[in-house]
């Protein structure tokens, strides 16, 4: 990865993260969180910056996709699953 694409990238990543923990639904917020750091890892290694700009790119409209996602299932109440109850267990 560039050196100037280094510090954007890692602040975009920990953005994504964030915003995903916020998904009130289970799956939702273990599937983002996954599929965010499987991407990043995958793409670890790759040196065209010009790649690197358009996958930065993608990953911002993403967060902003993630963000109003966040928001409108914030919106809803639903009933937590059992495997987020801690007195279940």
């Amino acid at each position: 990865m560039a050196a100037s694409a280094r510090p954007r990238v890692l602040r975009l990543y920990r953005a994504l993260l964030r915003e995903s923990e916020k998904f009130t639904s289970y799956a939702y917020r273990t599937y983002a969180i996954r599929r965010i750091r499987d991407a990043f890892r995958e793409n670890k290694n790759l040196k065209d910056s010009a790649e690197i700009e358009t996958l930065v790119n993608k990953a911002e409209t993403n967060l902003e996709m993630i963000h109003r996602q966040v928001t409108i299932g914030q919106l809803y109440s639903a009933q937590k699953l059992v495997i987020e109850c801690p007195e279940n267990l």
